[in-house]
């Protein structure tokens, strides 16, 4: 992937897409297949979206032409897809600020600095911006062995980890780094998981301990985390894991965030689209879970179409000589 690489200079770019899950990834693709530059901006440091951050390897059943695939592949396969398009991605950035330029061109600040100017914007940021939930304990460790993300699991290889929570997040990293890591000890504060039951027993055939009823209640070390504190619930019995890696997957805090201050036409939390996947700013478009209208159905494959609608309807705004329908993609060579 290309990556911009000053973080506090101008990009000019054909369309910003906001939001780099699997709407957003697939926008990028048919972009460049229009012959548009794009690129992809995202607060979470890889692209995915919830997927990446919340069940990479969770199998998912309702994209068209797969009986069955891993998040992780879905990503894969979708960042693959786009690449001969050379998209630019701007992750680890939140969009702060929309306004239009004296042309009527969007403009978008970053919280990071970074200003791209843009001929259309696509907003397929799921359901808003997602910040982790803190772990109570140790969050001074963060970035020196407490992680919310497993990007590389070989980073993690020879390690003790201590993986906390009960969702599909927390028992798809444990699964993940098994076979890597030294150790792997889940910990969860009730005996009952919102994770998938299959989920639950392959990480249990994996040999991982969970630890039930249960919190990290201190982590120690000089300048990484080496041992994790855990204090059962009831008891308040304690003992210490060894512990070079933390991995606090307690899910995420939804929210619009600087998108309700752009003007946007809102309903529940959703952005208001008309069948071009047009809102009501000049040429803002939005796709994904993140938008309403009447009928609307959430699911990833709905969101595809709805990129590609978006994506070329901005076309025909670009360039209002340019085809709204694109053509098939086997009339072209890659």
């Amino acid at each position: 992937m290309s990556q911009l690489t000053d973080d506090t200079g101008v990009l000019v770019t054909d369309v910003l897409i906001i939001g780099a899950g699997p709407a957003g990834l697939y926008g990028a693709y048919y972009a460049g297949f229009r012959g548009l530059t794009v690129t992809v901006m995202d607060i979470l440091p890889q692209p995915g979206g919830q997927i990446s951050a919340m069940y990479p390897e969770k199998p998912i059943f309702d994209i068209a032409g797969f009986l069955s695939v891993r998040g992780r592949d879905l990503v894969d396969g979708l960042v693959a897809q786009a690449d001969p398009y050379s998209p630019r991605y701007l992750l680890g950035h939140r969009a702060a600020e929309l306004t239009h330029d004296t042309d009527g061109l969007p403009v978008v600040r970053t919280d990071q600095g970074a200003t791209v100017h843009a001929k259309a914007v696509v907003i397929t940021g799921g359901v808003g911006t997602f910040t982790p939930r803190p772990l109570p304990a140790g969050q001074e460790y963060l970035g020196r062995g407490l992680e919310h993300f497993v990007p590389d699991p070989s980073a993690h290889a020879d390690r003790d980890v201590v993986v906390v929570g009960g969702g599909d997040s927390a028992f798809d990293w444990a699964a993940l780094l098994a076979p890597a890591a030294r150790s792997v000890t889940l910990v969860h504060r009730t005996t009952r998981f919102r994770a998938h039951t299959a989920s639950v027993e392959k990480v249990l055939a994996l040999g991982v301990e969970i630890v039930t009823d249960s919190e990290v209640s201190r982590l120690t070390g000089t300048t990484r985390v080496e041992q994790a504190e855990i204090r059962h619930r009831t008891t308040k019995a304690t003992r210490l894991l060894p512990a070079q890696t933390v991995i606090a997957a307690l899910g995420f805090l939804a929210d619009l965030g600087p998108l309700r201050h752009w003007g946007l036409a809102l309903h529940d939390r959703k952005i208001t689209v008309d069948t071009r996947m047009a809102t009501n700013l000049p040429r803002v478009f939005a796709a994904g879970d993140i938008t309403h209208y009447p009928g609307k159905v959430r699911l990833i494959s709905v969101g595809f179409g709805e990129a590609a609608t978006a994506v070329n309807n901005a076309a025909t705004v670009i360039d209002p000589d340019a085809a709204l329908f694109p053509g098939h993609s086997t009339d072209k060579e890659h």
